[in-house]
């Protein structure tokens, strides 16, 4: 479906190539300049792991700033829109990018604002690279999106397996936010694979601040394991009330919480915390060792990664997503968004997150996650396993 939809697209942009030149242009520079649209957070509930997961595109940028497309050498220009966590305000921060002629976009962190955008570079065919979207519904149902990331189906089985069958878990109470694709939809899924009869379901509105009502009925119900796959800014509060009220039990959570913001609010506590996440520091270390040097040497760099060097996988990824970016630009040798909205199924790559190639869907073949322990007296973490689902 994809790749017809694909063919239709090149086929009706023609023409408009003809009369506007396509998306690529000249820089202030008289330079040929191609146009990579930057989908993301910078505000909000999610605007700390949106910031983290840009990080790892503009160091991209930093070691290939060019790009060559069919036999011209272009610079590579990110061109940035904050959705500001919002599904209502995503609609029109697609539309900014869209008309600032980008020829394909990256993100976003967060599945839906992911979702609530699709319609809208659906409707201009151009193509988007989900970069840690992971709830299914983000391709599903829209022929333009891609993604990299591993879906939360799998997320939600290896978390379910992890706690039974490491952590010893007989009953789970698992917290979500109202009107939230990424954390419902991974509960969800959880739920499925741990047993629905030996879960304790609960919700919380926009606004809530207070996590305390939330730990008391953990602890009250008997629960051995508490999951809450939710934003960093709510995980921070979360902790802080369970640290507060000595929760008792081990914390899980999905890929949002691999972040410094996590390791800060935990740091000197006595909680057992585990996530799974796509990248683990240490598994590719020329890349480690350059993004931290480029961290610690840009004031704003390091104050979009909270203040230090710790690497956040989404920033791995973010690194990942803009080199898959690059080859579907060679590849499709136009920067019209039709071709490279054609070229980008049978792209393959290896970054350092792993191999990347996309199925019938969009979605990568991705059969592996990293679980880590927040280790709170270092404020790092510590990795644990690699997991996969049978």
């Amino acid at each position: 479906m994809k790749k017809a939809l694909a063919w239709i697209l090149a086929l009706t942009m023609v023409l408009a190539l003809a009369a506007c030149g396509g998306s690529g242009g000249s820089g202030s520079g008289g330079g040929d300049v191609v146009k990579i649209g930057v989908f993301e957070p910078q505000s909000g509930d999610n605007g700390a792991g949106g910031k983290q997961e840009i990080l790892g595109m503009q160091y991209a940028n930093t070691v290939t700033p060019t790009v060559d497309i069919g036999g011209k050498t272009y610079k590579v220009e990110l061109v940035y829109a904050d959705n500001a966590s919002s599904n209502d305000k995503a609609p029109t921060a697609a539309q900014t990018l869209i008309s600032s002629g980008v020829s394909v976009v990256l993100g976003s962190y967060g599945s839906g604002v992911s979702i609530a955008a699709g319609d809208t570079f659906k409707a201009a065919g151009v193509p988007a690279i989900g970069v840690t979207c992971t709830n299914p519904q983000v391709t599903s149902g829209c022929d333009v999106y891609f993604r990299i990331c591993f879906l939360d189906p799998f997320q939600g089985t290896v978390l379910a397996n992890y706690a039974k069958n490491e952590l010893g878990a007989t009953k789970a109470y698992c917290l979500s936010k109202q009107g939230d694709d990424y954390s419902g939809g991974l509960v969800n899924y959880f739920v499925e694979a741990f047993g629905k009869d030996n879960c304790v379901q609960e919700t919380f509105p926009e606004g809530t601040s207070d996590y305390s009502t939330y730990i008391t009925n953990a602890q009250n119900q008997g629960c051995n394991v508490f999951f809450s796959p939710v934003s960093t800014e709510a995980a921070a509060q979360i902790i802080a009330k369970a640290n507060a009220q000595s929760l008792g039990m081990p914390i899980l959570a999905g890929d949002t919480w691999d972040s410094n913001v996590i390791l800060e609010a935990a740091k000197g506590s006595d909680l057992k915390i585990c996530v799974t996440t796509f990248y683990q520091e240490g598994a590719d270390a020329g890349f480690d060792a350059g993004i931290k040097k480029w961290i610690n040497e840009d004031a704003t760099a390091k104050a979009n990664n909270g203040g230090n060097d710790e690497l956040a996988a989404v920033t791995a990824m973010g690194y990942d997503a803009y080199f898959v970016a690059l080859e579907a630009l060679k590849a499709a040798g136009s920067t019209d968004p039709a071709a490279v909205l054609k070229a980008l199924p049978g792209v393959n790559y290896t970054g350092v997150t792993g191999a990347i190639a996309f199925d019938s869907i969009g979605d990568a073949k991705r059969d592996s996650a990293f679980v880590k322990e927040c280790n709170t007296q270092t404020g790092i973490w510590d990795f644990v396993t690699v997991a996969t689902v049978g």
